[in-house]
């Protein structure tokens, strides 16, 4: 519905984020908004729309109309999000995401505004993104590292723990980065990833 523009000295940070899920570039206006990409990235959205429609409607002080920033397929069901920080929210900005909502409730979709991150959830996505792209296994790493923990039903290793169990531990642990990406292996988000944190297989 608008066109994602750049300009010397302005406020916001306009650009494009490369989702693995969808193969291509989404737009995205604010550093806030690419955040919540990556995220629907590492939850397999298979279609991602920027700013998708305008919607106008009426309210008790008269007409207004907003435009919501992402319209998201995950798994089977849609996804109508807006990302506005809690501390920027408005009283008009709240009218404007109540009817989003309606609307998303009309049309059977999940309705959120994203407005922060829980602690160590951002960084720990953001690690994992720098290994979501397909690479060569030459030493067949992802073989080793699911036999190790894969081993005994319900097994649960530490991060170094999981590493050191593969014949080049420093490539293993790239490799279990990019497992956690896709999903195959499993870690607690709540935490900062480290070489204590606890990992199983997914």
């Amino acid at each position: 519905m608008r066109g994602f523009t750049w300009r010397a000295k302005q406020r916001h940070r306009p650009g494009l984020e490369v989702m693995a899920a969808t193969g291509r570039t989404h737009g995205f206006e604010s550093l806030e908004e690419m955040r919540l990409l990556v995220a629907l990235d590492f939850m397999r959205a298979s279609e991602v729309l920027s700013q998708p429609f305008r919607l106008d409607f009426e309210h008790v002080h008269g007409q207004s109309w907003h435009i919501p920033d992402f319209l998201a397929m995950v798994g089977s069901g849609m996804w109508l999000l807006d990302v506005r920080p809690m501390e920027l929210v408005k009283e008009e900005d709240a009218l404007k995401f109540a009817a989003a909502r309606e609307v998303a409730t009309a049309c059977g979709w999940r309705y959120s505004v994203v407005a922060g991150w829980r602690p160590h959830v951002w960084s720990v996505l953001d690690h994992l993104s720098s290994r979501r792209r397909p690479v060569r296994d030459l030493l067949d790493m992802r073989t080793q590292l699911l036999n190790v923990i894969g081993g005994q039903e319900g097994r649960v290793m530490t991060f170094s723990e999981l590493a050191n169990a593969t014949s080049v531990p420093s490539v293993g642990r790239a490799n279990i980065v990019r497992l956690l990406w896709h999903r195959e292996l499993g870690v607690d988000l709540g935490s900062p990833l480290r070489d204590s944190s606890l990992i199983w297989e997914a």
